[in-house]
């Protein structure tokens, strides 16, 4: 039984009873209650829902209440603060544009653009999870329209802008390797000739992306979500950007560095940052330099405030031998160790385990390489760009 079982009549009315009473880990128990009631089956896809909605909330927020999910689409959509970036970014661009979304999946990309103000159509191949993003426009009370298509044989003359979405996943797997995205890498260019944008994930190759197109890397709250490609009447003018949410701090620069010793304070850019090749925009913005050319980790004399990074005072050099590490831990009382790490081949679960902190304070260990020799430093956290 599908989504479209629960829209209307005995499923909506199972459906508002399982969502109503929900609490995680006791489905089972819901179930065998509701089925005193209603269908068994309609009950298993009601409480199947309501736990999907209760997952959901993490991405789309209050909306997740009135939305209907698949486990696959649940799990491959873009959470709301970074399609509704995307949104209002394409929007100041070209207000009122017409956007055709293809492999639109459950529409979460549909509704921030439609909230955005432009005229969306969704396309997607799988019947059920096309009728869940209808479901989801008509929920949310908007515009739009989605189709049962192939992305590869939609015609694009009748849309302004083409967002594509290509699927990442094979036989239940992640995929990394940007020539195995379904649609494929070689509709991906086709699309990126004309005015289009396309997420794909962060790790895609600097050396892919056509000559052309902007390449921006986004983060969360301090989690690397995706790289959006811009081209067309959409390309920003600049290679590679990063964007960090939900400051909305972005930077596409990146001056000239120069490198040398340790300094008061380490500087840990955001992963959008370092994904971009951006790291040297940190060590201006603190009036820094590089620990070394090829790590990134940004060092400096004084403290600067900036949403592009993460600071930490550090409070002294360590040999990096496990033996001292843990004298240094047994002499310190730490009991709390956040063990930070670059350019070393280590395990900072399994290193934690072996200097088996203790006591009742708290510290930070940076371990990072200094040309061909690994370094640690005892550091302070300062208050992060994220308020923590």
């Amino acid at each position: 039984m599908t989504v479209t079982a629960l829209l209307d009549g005995p499923g909506a009315e199972v459906l508002a009873a399982a969502c109503a009473e929900y609490e995680p880990g006791r489905e089972l128990q819901l179930v065998e209650k509701l089925r005193r009631r209603y269908d068994a089956t309609l009950v298993t896809t009601a409480v199947t829902q309501a736990a999907l909605r209760h997952r959901a909330v993490t991405k789309f927020g209050a909306d997740a209440e009135h939305m209907y999910f698949t486990p696959d689409g649940l799990e491959q959509a873009t959470r709301t603060t970074v399609g509704t970036h995307r949104a209002v970014r394409l929007a100041a661009t070209m207000p009122g544009a017409s956007v055709v979304d293809l492999g639109c999946g459950i529409g979460g990309d549909l509704i921030s653009a439609a909230r955005a103000g432009l005229r969306v159509t969704g396309v997607e191949r799988d019947p059920e999870t096309a009728a869940t993003a209808r479901a989801n426009l008509a929920a949310l009370g908007l515009a739009g329209e989605v189709l049962v298509g192939e992305a590869e044989s939609t015609d694009l003359t009748p849309y302004d802008v083409v967002f594509a979405d290509p699927a990442r996943r094979a036989d239940g797997r992640r995929v990394f390797d940007h020539n195995a995205y379904s649609p494929p890498w070689t509709f991906v260019l086709e699309l990126l000739q004309r005015t289009a944008c396309v997420k794909v994930a962060p790790g895609i190759p600097h050396d892919a992306i056509p000559a052309g197109v902007e390449a921006e890397w986004i983060s969360d709250s301090g989690e690397v979500k995706e790289a959006a490609l811009w081209s067309g009447q959409l390309y920003g003018g600049t290679p590679r950007r990063a964007t960090l949410l939900p400051s909305e701090a972005t930077v596409s620069d990146a001056p000239e560095a120069e490198d040398g010793p340790v300094g008061q304070y380490i500087y840990e850019p955001d992963g959008a940052v370092v994904r971009a090749g951006l790291v040297t925009a940190v060590a201006a913005a603190v009036d820094g330099w590089l620990l070394d050319p090829r790590i990134a980790y940004v060092t400096a004399a004084k403290y600067v405030a900036t949403p592009l990074a993460s600071a930490y005072e550090v409070v002294e050099e360590l040999p990096y031998k496990e033996k001292a590490l843990r004298s240094w831990v047994r002499s310190q009382d730490i009991g709390t160790l956040e063990i930070k790490k670059r350019g070393v081949d280590l395990d900072p679960a399994q290193l934690r385990k072996k200097l088996a902190p203790k006591g009742s304070a708290s510290a930070t260990l940076i371990i990072t390489r200094i040309g061909r020799d690994a370094v640690a430093y005892s550091c302070r956290r300062l208050a992060d760009r994220h308020g923590r």
